[in-house]
């Protein structure tokens, strides 16, 4: 699966087997409604049939293009699917400027991205904030994509494990297994994101089965084999096999590549290279 964010920051999102590639702009606010259409366009130019058989690929632009995408994706029958960057917990109230995510819902959202490292960091959203967020979504019949990771400092100090177990405990807290294996759960190091540093495929491997475990330990072996996991981080054409190749690293969330077409479109037919 790929997402595909475009918009806000560029990230992409990737899972096998039916994969779910996405990609997301999260970083750079430089693409306003006509450029989103125009990316999309040749994007979809760039991409077959046989792609799609491979992988789902979701798109997350900012709020103020989502509906000119869906209507681009609806009018020209593209296979993509349609997601959302964030979405707030709360179907209605006094929350101004947040979105509910029974409005994303009307849109034909599917995917909304949970937790991502930026609203933790630059928007102070707990993991209480983001399990709310994680089981609104779900009541709205779309997919959280639930993202996790650790700082560098955290990395250096050998907390990698203990801090994104702990937000994937967290964020999974109230959730039956039926709804965990619908899930799609994103590692994004934070050190590795727009940086250019990228955690070796071994590393990033190492962290993504220590996630699939963990839910196996939480909700059974099943649910744990059902579980979508990404990685995040400096995702490029380069380094996208290698990283698909990983026996528990099922897709990609893409950041800044996302925002060129032609790269974007390698990373979707990684399976090719």
């Amino acid at each position: 699966m790929v997402n595909l964010d475009l918009g806000l920051f560029p990230k992409l999102q990737m899972v096998q087997d039916h994969r779910h590639l996405a990609k997301s702009q999260h970083r750079t606010l430089h693409q306003n409604h006509f450029e989103a259409i125009q990316c999309l366009q040749k994007l979809a130019y760039l991409v077959g049939k046989d792609d799609f058989e491979q992988v789902d690929v979701s798109i997350h632009p900012p709020f103020t293009d989502i509906r000119s995408v869906q209507t681009l994706v609806e009018a020209d029958s593209l296979k993509f699917l349609l997601g959302a960057q964030h979405s707030h917990y709360e179907d209605k109230g006094a929350f101004t400027g947040e979105v509910a995510p029974v409005f994303l819902a009307k849109l034909t959202v599917k995917y909304v991205i949970c937790g991502h490292s930026e609203r933790r960091e630059i928007f102070g959203e707990t993991d209480d904030i983001v399990q709310k967020k994680v089981a609104a979504v779900l009541a709205n019949k779309m997919i959280p994509i639930l993202c996790v990771g650790e700082t560098l400092a955290e990395r250096e100090a050998g907390g990698t494990e203990e801090k994104v177990l702990g937000q994937l405990r967290a964020g999974l807290q109230k959730l039956n297994p039926d709804q965990v294996a619908s899930l799609v759960i994103a590692y994004e190091p934070i050190w590795a994101i727009g940086t250019g540093k990228t955690a070796t495929s071994e590393d990033a491997q190492q962290v993504c089965a220590s996630i699939r475990r963990e839910i196996g330990v939480l909700f059974g072996a099943d649910t744990a084999s059902k579980v979508r996991i990404q990685y995040g981080g400096s995702v490029k054409a380069a380094n996208i096999a290698e990283l698909m190749a990983q026996t528990d690293i099922d897709g990609a969330l893409v950041g800044g590549a996302s925002l060129d077409p032609d790269e974007f479109a390698r990373i979707i037919q990684y399976r090719l290279h």
